[in-house]
């Protein structure tokens, strides 16, 4: 029986991109959002015209075209912003801690060390389950950033940087 080869270290100490999976899993998200909020959009916009007989009929037609156009830039940046949020999000795992930055405008550098961390979880969402993504979410000790999470990674990866994250792997946890 042949052995797969061995996982490379979680703890390597490089930066390292999302899954790449995780840009449609967010537009699938995205589509959906948009989807829900059109349907919602026309059924109310529909009733409110029909119902409201003082509307001037210049009004009557400008809200759907605004509707309209609403709707169409929503599903241009759902479509458009997770390669975007993907390019600029990353992390690393050395021995000692836990990196996270992301950000395009705001740009935001999380540092986690593993003396800190009270208990780890992954988590999946259905949308997260298709894609063979998780979310690891990260509770410390302290209240700024006591739970930081990280999404788009791929459910195995996220399991190994949980089972190293976790107190008592190394003697500098506590």
């Amino acid at each position: 029986m042949v052995e797969p080869p061995p996982l490379p270290p979680i703890a390597d100490g490089e930066s390292h991109p999302l899954d790449p999976r995780f840009i449609p899993m967010q537009r699938t998200e995205g589509l959906i959002f948009v989807s829900v909020l059109t349907v919602v959009s026309i059924a109310g916009l529909s009733v409110w015209l029909w119902t409201s007989d003082d509307t001037p009929g210049w009004l009557r037609g400008l809200l759907p075209l605004l509707l309209l156009v609403l709707l169409v830039i929503l599903a241009w940046h759902a479509y458009r912003w997770p390669q975007i949020d993907y390019r600029h999000t990353s992390y690393r795992v050395d021995n000692q801690a836990m990196e996270i930055r992301r950000g395009v405008f705001w740009r935001v550098v999380i540092n986690v060390p593993r003396s800190r961390v009270q208990h780890t979880d992954v988590s999946q969402g259905p949308l997260e389950r298709r894609y063979s993504l998780g979310t690891l979410v990260i509770y410390t000790a302290g209240t700024t950033y006591a739970k930081v999470d990280l999404g788009g990674l791929e459910h195995g990866v996220a399991m190994r940087i949980r089972e190293h994250l976790l107190p008592g792997r190394s003697a500098d946890a506590v």
